[in-house]
């Protein structure tokens, strides 16, 4: 008789909602300075502030054993974090085990075509990458230095790894909110799914983000008016609500924390490559995991922080864009939580 393995029940937060998914900054760096994201001068931690590769490691274990089954490794940059592949090449004895149901990791594109081939030797199967246009002038203006070239062979480098690539686009007033059906059509001509995203209240950046936001409904319209739209009920345990697109064949999907947040579903928290875990993207909560991970060899007092903090997730978040509210919602950047 073949033995079935015994997975660990989700953590369920105070709103009945089972928390099985972790996205864990493995750093703040990024080699690109998207203008929606970072200011163009950062302030990154000391590299004495953050977890070891080896803490992070223990820290994601915890959260496997407390049911977690689904791991996404970001940034900033994930893969400029030096030696970033030895905590890819430890955590993916969770999937030989069958503990861990999904190894990912959401990237820039710029490092892919160094490491694309050692991604899927660590089990990685698919990988979100995050381009918001397809024009060289725009994608320079808007990373403020960044090469697409780099991007694109990055792409191609993952697809010949065999690695199913998501493309992330935040939508971006008068810079490339024409050129969403170019850039649906293209990702859908390789095989490639693709989200949009509302530009997120994170952190100050300079310029107010009310001259960055399109609404993703008002977009939706328009697209409407070109392209056959169905809606799909699945979902990648994410907070994107998907279409299947008749002409391309593609999927597309939104993800509208402004016009239609997603928290009724939330299943995921969030850690920083200092400890800090954030039970919701929109909200300035925080619990540090750092001091009972370093306070003792065993994981007792770890696993009752995560505990007490998982209590405290909140039911959503307060994200708001408006003339009213022209500053960040969080003070945090999106570098420092990772999406």
């Amino acid at each position: 008789m073949t033995e079935t393995l015994q997975h660990p029940a989700p953590m369920v937060d105070a709103f009945g909602r089972a928390i099985n998914y972790l996205r864990v900054s493995v750093t703040d760096r990024c080699d690109l300075r998207c203008f929606y994201c970072m200011s163009e001068d950062m302030t990154f931690l000391p590299k004495a502030d953050l977890l070891t590769l080896e803490e992070l490691d223990r820290l994601c274990s915890v959260f496997i054993a407390k049911g977690t089954r689904k791991l996404r490794l970001t940034g900033g940059e994930p893969l400029v974090r030096r030696n970033v592949m030895s905590l890819f090449r430890t955590l993916s004895r969770h999937l030989a085990t069958g503990a861990l149901d999904e190894l990912t990791l959401t990237s820039n594109g710029s490092q892919l075509a160094r490491y694309a081939d050692e991604l899927r030797d660590c089990g990685v199967r698919r990988i979100n990458v995050s381009l918001d246009t397809l024009d060289a002038g725009k994608f320079r203006a808007i990373t403020r230095w960044g090469d697409i070239d780099r991007v694109q062979s990055g792409i191609a480098a993952a697809r010949q790894a065999g690695l199913h690539v998501k493309i992330n686009a935040v939508v971006l007033k008068n810079m490339n909110e024409d050129e969403i059906p170019d850039l649906m059509r293209w990702a859908h001509g390789l095989g490639m799914d693709l989200t949009l995203i509302e530009v997120m209240p994170l952190g100050e950046i300079g310029p107010g983000r009310i001259d960055q936001y399109v609404p993703l409904s008002l977009l939706r319209s328009r697209l409407a008016k070109q392209f056959t739209l169905t809606d799909l009920e699945e979902s990648s345990g994410g907070p994107a609500r998907y279409v299947r697109v008749a002409e391309t064949g593609g999927k597309l999907g939104f993800i509208t924390p402004l016009t239609h947040n997603f928290c009724e579903s939330c299943n995921r928290v969030r850690i920083t490559c200092t400890g800090t875990l954030h039970t919701c993207l929109g909200q300035e909560d925080a619990s540090d995991l750092r001091r009972p991970l370093r306070a003792s060899s065993d994981d007792v007092l770890l696993s009752a922080a995560i505990d007490r903090a998982i209590g405290l997730k909140p039911k959503g978040h307060d994200f708001i864009i408006d003339r009213r509210h022209n500053r960040p919602s969080v003070s945090r950047h999106m570098s420092v939580t990772g999406g």
